[in-house]
């Protein structure tokens, strides 16, 4: 079981290392929101369903406004509750239609790095992007290693690099991934054009 510290909580990040559907639905949830906050989402609703681990054919099958009211807490579980209750159900659904309710088994027989990539791109709420940063966060902290992951994975593959979630191990790290997200958001803001008057 790997020891992760993406979320800075021990019993969040106890969780996302022994719960597969936990780390997936902490990645669905890391959009537009603060990355920990995201991460310690996972035990927070495990918490309010009263579960030691998340099930994906009870999270599937549930009352999709109960779902809700769950992720609308307080605090709430992400800054739009109501639409990622929605996408969280649509993840469980998919999961369990083709891979049996288990998330692990998006990665178990991967015969290779583009071949999982592929697979989370087919996830509700996973684009590209999202999808090489879960292939690599796979890769360096889960374990899951197939033949060219790190290809698959781009960028965010490399080792040493501090890009993403995949690349945070405590917080030196994350503050190294924030200063690095800035960099590429002041980078994206000099290349736009300036409006003429």
């Amino acid at each position: 079981m790997p020891s992760l510290r993406i979320a800075q909580d021990p019993a969040a990040d106890e969780l996302l290392g022994r719960d597969p559907l936990a780390l997936l639905i902490g990645m669905l949830l890391d959009q537009q929101f603060p990355m920990e906050r995201a991460f310690a989402a996972p035990r927070l609703l495990a918490d309010r369903l009263g579960v030691e681990s998340l099930d994906a054919a009870r999270l599937a099958s549930v009352d999709p406004e109960e779902l809700t009211r769950v992720f609308q807490g307080p605090p709430a579980l992400h800054r739009y509750p109501g639409s990622m209750a929605g996408r969280t159900q649509e993840l469980c659904r998919l999961l369990v239609e083709r891979y049996g309710g288990r998330p692990e088994n998006l990665w178990a027989d991967a015969p290779d790095g583009a071949t999982l990539l592929r697979r989370l791109g087919d996830l509700p709420g996973f684009g590209a992007q999202k999808s090489k940063i879960f292939l690599a966060l796979l890769g360096k902290q889960y374990g899951v290693t197939p033949p060219g992951w790190r290809e698959a994975a781009g960028d965010y593959g490399q080792e040493g690099s501090r890009r993403s979630v995949a690349d945070i191990t405590g917080p030196e790290s994350l503050a190294e991934v924030r200063a690095f997200k800035q960099e590429q958001k002041q980078a994206a803001k000099a290349r736009q054009p300036v409006a003429k008057p």
